[in-house]
């Protein structure tokens, strides 16, 4: 039997602690050889496609294991506030003013990305001053972490919200002597954005369509929707299943619920979705509670303050939240739980712990605490022994390291995050984005990983440093484990489905500081080229 395709003359890192070889050959969706170029060239007949590797490195698809794949294509269409763009008070009031200036009065505008430890002002603009850039136009914008945020006037009174209107539980809405400030936090956001225009399926669709080809052109073949129901409730499932059929959805898709009691598990499964349903393109296995908040806005829950005061909110009470990881798990779903501050982190173990039963044990669920930053060595201790895994985002090191420096101070924000001691204690840390809270370019991620260095080229422990060979195995086969798929994909192996990353470097060899200029050349889902970025094949 002949091969469909051959991959030679390159390096191919089939996964962590195996030799690296020179070819692949691809019949159908699956590898079938990985060896030597002799090898391959043996497998080729008359219609076989070759691709000349050229020295460069193919590695395993790149797994976004927690991401927002919908927000985030839909956001591609709204301001964007992030560090890249905007890293003064005036450059984010003019993208404002820019936005008001384009859409007619009334209709809202929405922002995304704006860091107020990056601003000259190192605040985010008042109330004053976002009233001031659009009078006649409900303005929303999201700090990068996308839990705290900010409002003007016309926003504030389509919500009807007022001095007197109560926190929601978990909730937060910033006041001063003179009312409300525009500051919202955590479930606060839910007063304002129940009031933007939901988008349709079509727009949906379309944003998957877009956002999908981007993740490509970024070397992904899979991540993780960690919240369908953000975008448009239910609707974002019939998004996905119609992009699905029609070829948009082009990565493989490890669906997770948004299971607050605002979100859509109940609903969900009253239409019939249940744990693993679905294809290898798009599968729905787990649910999303949120436990507390982020570290940069100050609102993920710590047992130690902050240095500014505070120790950040749990957005339910133990009871609440454990009902709500019980429900689930009994259900059969894979926890995915949002915790990041060390006292959201205790929450969530004690609930899982107490969901389990003779029936239904804990051990084989796989169940995850997302993001995890800021655990505890007894912590860590404890969620090995009862096989609770983690899904980090290197990529905040990077982004948000000198906040938490500022907000936790050095010694507990060098401790987030540990890579290396996960590793160590045989845990799967599946690396991640969390985009659009963060960028998704996965080459800045791994060279986070390798060095742990921010964008002011501090090093936030350099202990945790890993190697990357290991940063690979994270954004690989790690996030193939976090989705239960790990025999089919995250190594390059005979049987294996062909979802292969052609770099441009070969990134085991560069130096670290390098790593992050690399581009995806090709990628492969399935045997079948979702993108070509010098059109080489094509």
């Amino acid at each position: 039997m002949h091969a469909d395709t051959i991959m030679t003359g390159g390096k191919i890192f089939r996964g962590l602690g195996l030799p690296l070889a020179e070819a692949v050959a691809i019949s159908g969706t699956r590898i079938v050889a990985v060896g030597s170029d002799a090898l391959m060239f043996e497998l080729a007949g008359p219609a076989t496609r070759r691709i000349d590797l050229g020295g460069r490195l193919a590695v395993p698809g790149f797994n976004d294991a927690h991401q927002h794949p919908l927000p985030l294509g839909l956001m591609m269409g709204q301001v964007n506030l992030r560090p890249e763009y905007v890293r003064t008070l005036d450059q984010l009031l003019e993208a404002i003013r820019a936005e008001a200036r384009r859409l007619p009065p009334g209709q809202w505008i929405q922002g995304r990305g704006y860091d107020d430890s990056v601003l000259d002002v190192e605040r985010p603009p008042t109330l004053d001053e976002l009233s001031a850039a659009a009078p006649d136009h409900p303005v929303i914008i999201f700090r990068l972490c996308g839990h705290v945020g900010m409002a003007n006037r016309a926003a504030l009174a389509v919500a009807g919200l007022t001095a007197e209107t109560p926190d929601p539980e978990g909730g937060a809405l910033g006041r001063d002597a003179s009312g409300l400030t525009g500051l919202i936090q955590e479930r606060a956001k839910q007063l304002l954005t129940k009031h933007i225009p939901r988008p349709t399926t079509t727009e949906l669709v379309e944003a998957v369509d877009r956002v999908s080809s981007f993740l490509n052109s970024q070397g992904y073949t899979a991540v993780m929707d960690a919240g369908i129901g953000f975008a448009d409730g239910m609707e974002d499932i019939t998004a996905y299943r119609a992009a699905r059929d029609s070829g948009a959805l082009s990565v493989r898709l490890w669906g997770c619920l948004f299971g607050n009691p605002e979100g859509i598990a109940d609903a969900a499964w009253e239409a019939g979705v249940r744990p693993g349903s679905g294809c290898e393109m798009l599968r729905f296995g787990a649910m999303k509670v949120f436990a507390d908040g982020s570290a940069g806005g100050r609102t993920a829950a710590m047992t130690e303050p902050y240095l500014q005061g505070g120790h950040g909110l749990l957005c339910f009470d133990d009871a609440q939240m454990h009902g709500l990881l019980a429900k689930y798990h009994a259900q059969g779903w894979q926890l995915a739980i949002h915790a990041i501050g060390d006292a959201g982190i205790a929450q969530v173990i004690a609930g899982m712990r107490k969901a389990a039963t003779p029936e239904q044990p804990l051990a084989g669920r796989r169940h995850r605490i997302e993001h995890c930053g800021f655990l505890t060595p007894a912590q860590m201790a404890e969620m090995a022994t009862f096989g609770i895994e983690v899904v980090p985002q290197p990529i905040f090191l990077y982004e948000s390291g000198e906040t938490y420096i500022t907000n936790v101070g050095r010694a507990r924000a060098e401790r987030s995050y540990p890579m290396a001691s996960w590793l160590r204690e045989g845990f799967h840390p599946a690396a991640s984005s969390d985009a659009p809270v963060s960028t998704t370019d996965p080459f800045l991620n791994l060279q986070t990983m390798v060095t742990r260095r921010t964008f002011r080229g501090t090093v936030m422990g350099g202990d945790e440093t890993i190697d990357i060979a290991q940063a690979l195995h994270c954004l690989t086969y790690n996030g193939a484990h976090s989705q239960f798929s790990e025999h089919r994909r995250g190594r390059i192996l005979p049987g294996m489905d062909a979802d292969i990353t052609v770099l441009s470097r070969d990134l085991l060899s560069i130096p670290a500081e390098d790593i992050a200029g690399t581009q995806a050349d090709l990628v492969l889902l399935d045997g079948r080229i979702v993108h070509d970025r010098q059109g080489e094949v094509s």
